[in-house]
């Protein structure tokens, strides 16, 4: 990993900038009341809050939580009935701040290997600190461990700070985001049921998932709901991976007339090639599983995506996943955020990542109702098909008890 810039807008911050010093050809020249101006000055820079010194030493606590989901979740390595994670915590002198590791197969590192990685990086801080400790860990193997330590510090900082994490990431002052409501893999009936129930709700746009069966069977289904939604309403289609590329193109000849968005993950996540050759046709592709696999680079350079869907645990710290973001967006392309089915702490990161970008999209945030239990109280409610963005200092998180 490379070192943490101290520039808060840019990326992971642990130091506040302070003014440069006075010359002293100039101080020697000025009056003594010039001077005792500038050594108040001074002394008031040095009590300002947020000023990390990165080696200090500092704890980090991590503790493991278990969530049952209100439905099964279909992974990669089968059915998970649990979400399992990691609260981290950071202390230093300076403040406190909350984070959440949740690693999930397909996305991210191993529970172990995730267990592992903090447990070294919260040994690494104590003797070295924070700086250390965050690039202790590597975000392309540890992506969740990253994020954990990442989204806790940026915390941190925030409330020392007293600005919110999507300012302190870059963005704009944005207390609202729209967000796409998910319509499960039913029959025609039931999803049909299940996306005007969505759309009453105000939601204004729907994601429905596909790849169970026939994909022209998948077209039909599709084709209903926009007969029931109408044509205001904005739709899109996500496979997980599921078809192949003849499988994709006849779902994507079947789905022309009906203006969908675009199609998510048709493909496996290793066919790049094939994701880039779908781009051809008349539905735009996004990729999902094949980013957290490639990387963005890679992605961007083979052509393979009109949008990227970005996982902020997926990726790292949330400056990281930001990064990637904006990376598809320097490229011309669009891009949403979504999140893993996490706990309110790493799903309220990812709200604050999504509302730093420069451009809004309907993201994939609305997944509290996944979880039958969290960790604690939701400081970014889902209402009329938007999510609230937290704006008090920090994360915006109150106590979390795994």
């Amino acid at each position: 990993m490379t070192d943490p810039p101290s520039d808060p807008s840019s990326d992971t911050p642990f130091d506040r900038p302070g003014e440069a010093p006075a010359d002293e050809d100039v101080l020697a020249e000025a009056g003594s009341e010039e001077k005792e101006d500038e050594e108040e000055k001074e002394k008031e820079d040095e009590d300002l809050p947020g000023e990390y010194d990165p080696s200090a030493g500092a704890e980090v606590t991590v503790e493991a939580y278990s969530l049952p989901l209100s439905r099964p979740l279909e992974t990669a390595q089968g059915t998970l009935e649990r979400r399992r994670g990691f609260v981290v915590r950071v202390r230093t002198d300076e403040g406190t701040g909350v984070g959440e590791a949740a690693p999930l197969p397909g996305f991210t590192e191993s529970r172990e290997a995730c267990r592992t990685a903090l447990a070294d990086a919260a040994a690494v801080a104590e003797r070295e600190g924070l700086e250390a400790a965050h690039d202790a860990i590597d975000e392309e193997t540890h992506p969740a461990a990253a994020h954990g330590i990442g989204g806790a510090v940026l915390d941190a900082v925030g409330r020392a700070l007293d600005q919110p994490l999507s300012r302190l990431l870059g963005g704009d002052s944005r207390d609202r985001l729209p967000v796409n409501a998910v319509v499960g893999d039913g029959d025609p009936g039931a999803t049909v049921e299940a996306a005007v129930a969505a759309v009453d709700a105000g939601f204004e746009t729907l994601k429905v998932k596909v790849g169970a069966r026939d994909p022209r069977a998948d077209a039909t289904r599709l084709r209903e709901v926009r007969e029931a939604v109408g044509p205001e309403t904005t739709l899109r289609a996500d496979a997980n991976g599921a078809w192949s590329r003849a499988e994709a193109e006849r779902f994507l000849d079947a789905v022309e007339p009906l203006a969908l968005q675009y199609l998510e993950q048709p493909l496996p996540p290793g066919d790049v090639e094939g994701s880039a050759t779908l781009r051809d046709g008349p539905v735009p592709i996004a990729v999902d599983e094949g980013l957290a696999l490639h990387g963005v680079e890679a992605v961007i350079a083979a052509g393979a995506a009109d949008v990227l869907v970005v996982k902020p645990m997926a990726h790292g710290s949330p400056a990281a996943a930001r990064a990637v973001a904006m990376a598809a967006l320097d490229a011309g392309l669009s891009a949403t955020v979504t999140t893993t089915v996490d706990a309110v702490v790493a799903r309220t990161t990812a709200v604050h990542v999504a509302a730093s970008l420069p451009e809004v999209t309907s993201a994939g945030l609305a997944t509290a109702d996944r979880l039958g239990a969290d960790l604690g109280p939701d400081p970014a409610p889902v209402t009329d098909g938007s999510i609230a963005v937290p704006q008090t200092p920090g994360l915006g998180v109150g106590e979390v008890s795994p």
